[in-house]
């Protein structure tokens, strides 16, 4: 059989979860047993160990949490790998849905004892809206743990999505005494080593089936259930998204997560074709292409550096070719392309479909825009969402007035909250799903452009964009709206509302403008 080449050697998967279910974890020791990472948070190159936490934000640091997207690029059984690690704080939805729109498939993280929590069941809807496979891993089964037969028929009827176990827990807690890798037929010890001599599923379910501990008489009990009423694994379901092979570990302990990565490795599918207008991108297509799914300022606060992350659709990107930019209209050259390891960065000569790319601008690429070297072409599917919460931006020094405008473009533009500036009066509404962001924000502000703020409360309750039919219609509501009306960070005009029974109002006065809760990032309102 001939090796794949090119982007049929590319992998590209994100992992999701709900907060504190071991998704950081999972990711650092996903790439130690690859052989990316020889300690667990260390890389050696060039003589010199530095840090690969995909967590690189003083903030996430200090709270645990992740709240940004990462991306690791590295090597295993010959394929390419890109690692997405997204946010699992719930504030930070919108960074993990557009992290969604540049992966071909995703790891769900459950915890063992909570089984399917709320982000979980958000996260999953996303994928479930672009029909991303999912691999499911359940976390943490060394500790006291859920029945195995509850958490996948939780999987089943809550998410609907038939399970197909891979692998099955002996046990849990204190009385975890291994798992039965199913698919090969051996037997994984508690340290997370396989036997060597594989005496089969038959001989371990002997091997337990006479045992006087209650948890490990249960597990084998519902093995022989789930053996004679769950799905074998089947690819084509898998790829539709309508079945999840589901494997059990510690992420912890390092046991499990090889066979996870085998399983990336083994299931996930090839670059996708990805929705575009006019027509659909394939990722066989000669024409480069690529879409940025996130930007990031200081990441490197010594050079106050900004990177546009570029997932590349379709064709090679080669560092030094020119791309246009299909919404600006202007070509760019790609001078330095960059594949990230987490914070560390590698000049990428060059990267196919599959692939996320760095490349550092100075303002001329933004989230949804689409860069090619062949015809006009826009992906789609990377929207805004209206918040949840409207503050006003108090700045405490205002001799720092363009310091601020700076800041708060660039940390919109990363998505870390939404920016409104009203056409009447001066100051900005900045918008959020959650407090955590605002949070974020401030931090950010005063750490990394010596911009001290203060959020405070502010009349309205949510934005919509407004869609202009009629541009006489407009000028009529705005006339009227007047204090109410603002520009996103695109110029696009949006409707700051203070109740939801005035958006209804004016959807009834105004019937030839369309108050949207939701803006794509490809295609201007």
């Amino acid at each position: 059989m001939t090796a794949p080449t090119g982007y049929k050697t590319r992998r590209t998967f994100a992992i999701i979860s709900h907060p504190d279910a071991g998704k950081t974890t999972l990711t650092e020791k996903l790439l130690l047993n690859s052989g990316a990472i020889h300690l667990a948070g260390e890389v050696k190159e060039r003589g010199e160990r530095r840090r690969t936490r995909s967590d690189w934000m003083e903030i996430e640091q200090k709270r645990g949490i992740s709240i940004t997207s990462s991306v690791m690029t590295f090597e295993h059984d010959g394929l390419t790998l890109n690692l997405l690690d997204t946010p699992g704080h719930a504030d930070f939805s919108e960074d993990t849905y557009r992290t969604l729109t540049a992966v071909d498939s995703a790891i769900m993280v459950l915890d063992a004892a909570k089984g399917i929590e709320a982000q979980t069941r958000k996260l999953f809807e996303v994928c479930r809206m672009r029909d991303i496979p999912i691999i499911t891993f359940v976390n943490k089964i060394d500790r006291e743990a859920r029945d195995t037969l509850e958490i996948l028929d939780e999987i089943m009827e809550t998410l609907a999505l038939d399970t197909a176990p891979m692998m099955w827990p002996v046990g849990a807690g204190v009385d975890f005494s291994g798992l039965i890798d199913l698919e090969r037929g051996r037997f994984i010890a508690p340290d997370g080593k396989p036997e060597t001599d594989a005496p089969g599923v038959e001989a371990i379910a002997e091997r337990y089936g006479a045992t006087q501990n209650q948890q490990i008489a249960a597990s084998m009990e519902g093995l022989e259930l789930s053996r004679e009423s769950l799905p074998k694994f089947d690819q084509a379901a898998f790829e539709e998204g309508t079945l999840t092979p589901v494997y059990f570990g510690s992420a912890l302990k390092s046991i499990g997560v090889r066979e996870l990565l085998e399983a990336v490795c083994k299931f996930a599918p090839e670059p996708r074709t990805q929705p575009a207008a006019p027509q659909p991108v394939e990722p066989g297509d000669p024409a480069c292409t690529g879409f940025v799914f996130k930007v990031q300022a200081n990441m490197d606060p010594n050079h106050r550096d900004r990177v546009a992350f570029v997932r590349v659709a379709s064709g090679t990107l080669k560092r030094g070719m020119r791309l246009k930019n299909v919404r600006s209209g202007k070509d760019l050259k790609v001078a330095n392309p960059m594949f990230f390891f987490a914070r560390e960065r590698e000049l990428a000569d060059e990267a196919v479909a599959g692939d996320v790319v760095g490349i550092p601008n100075h303002g001329t690429l933004s989230v949804g825009d689409t860069l090619t070297d062949g015809e006009d072409v826009t992906v789609t599917g990377i929207p805004n969402f209206a918040p949840e919460l409207l503050r006003r931006v108090h700045l405490s020094d205002a001799s720092k007035t363009k310091q601020l405008a700076k800041a708060l473009s660039d940390l919109a533009e990363e998505g870390v909250v939404q920016v409104f500036k009203p056409t009447l009066g001066s100051g900005y509404y900045v918008g959020a799903v959650g407090p955590l962001q605002l949070e974020v924000l401030t931090s950010r502000a005063q750490a990394e452009y010596s911009v001290p703020i203060r959020i405070e409360p502010a009349q309205y309750v949510t934005a919509r964009w407004v869609k202009v039919n009629n541009a006489a219609q407009f000028e009529k509501f705005a006339a009227i709206h007047r204090l109410n009306i603002a520009e996103d960070r695109y110029g696009d005009p949006v409707f700051l509302a203070p109740s939801q029974w005035e958006i209804d109002r004016c959807a009834k006065d105004y019937p030839e403008l369309e108050f949207m809760a939701t803006k794509d990032r490809g295609i201007a309102a």
